[in-house]
């Protein structure tokens, strides 16, 4: 695989799943920007077809897929026609996810709980699953994961979302270890509070729960961080394409932060 460079004949093909809007967006920016072809990937097609036009109008080098990343056949189909499009994969990375329930651990549902697992965990393992057999085949490759901050920094009424990137963790050094062999590096990012909808979504959900006003939460939100902000989403996407490229060569099983300093670990 050709990692490195920049320009628009790197050869290099990735796939970023929930790349239709937010943080996935701005990775899949990131990437083209490299000289990557890209294929974003998520359930909302009309969402994907506009990132994908804004991303490459020309239509060449970035392909929107429609992609449950719960469904395995979906994925597996996914990667199917990222392969015949683009004819390799030499990035994938695992974008999807969802906030979860905002709710104390004996308040959250069964259903609240495996909705979140679901999305955020199991569909990273069957993307992972699915792109290894073309990785090793390949002999290269690279996989990164966006973790949170919320797997390492207790925040009450998160248990669930906490569980699942927690997982990540183990997910990710587990299989560097494994696929070493082949060439293939593994990687986490590990986001801080990102100034985006979703998180803004969150920040009034405890905002209601708590009887407090919005500004109080995310107050609270930064006063950990020596640099006192929310981190912002090109911040996290230009860390996951040099993860992806040739400077991070020797690089796998890592957890990297990009949380302001609100978490150093």
């Amino acid at each position: 695989m050709a990692e490195g460079g920049g320009g628009c004949d790197s050869g290099r093909v990735a796939v970023v799943t929930g790349g239709g809007r937010g943080l996935g967006f701005e990775i899949a920016r990131a990437l083209c920007a490299a000289g990557t072809r890209v294929a974003v990937c998520g359930r909302q097609a009309d969402a994907l077809s506009a990132a994908a036009s804004s991303l490459d109008p020309s239509g060449r080098s970035v392909m929107a897929v429609v992609c449950d990343v719960r469904d395995e056949r979906a994925v597996a189909e996914m990667v199917r026609a990222v392969r015949d499009r683009f004819g390799r994969i030499d990035i994938l990375v695992n974008n999807s996810g969802i906030a979860g329930p905002t709710s104390r651990l004996w308040e959250c549902s069964l259903r609240e709980w495996q909705d979140t697992q679901a999305v955020n965990v199991t569909g990273a393992f069957l993307c992972c699953r699915a792109v290894l057999p073309v990785m090793i085949g390949q002999g290269s490759g690279s996989i990164v994961t966006v973790g949170s901050v919320a797997g390492k920094r207790p925040s009450s009424g998160r248990a669930a979302y906490a569980a699942s990137k927690s997982a990540l963790v183990g997910l990710t050094r587990t299989l560097a270890l494994e696929a070493g062999a082949y060439g293939i590096r593994v990687n986490l990012v590990t986001p801080g509070a990102i100034d985006s909808p979703r998180f803004q979504e969150v920040i009034g959900q405890l905002a209601a729960r708590r009887g407090v006003a919005r500004e109080e939460i995310l107050k609270e939100a930064v006063a950990g961080s020596p640099l006192g902000r929310l981190v912002r989403p090109q911040d996290v996407a230009e860390v996951v394409a040099f993860l992806a490229g040739d400077g991070a060569a020797s690089v796998t099983g890592e957890d990297i932060n990009v949380s302001a300093g609100l978490v150093m670990y």
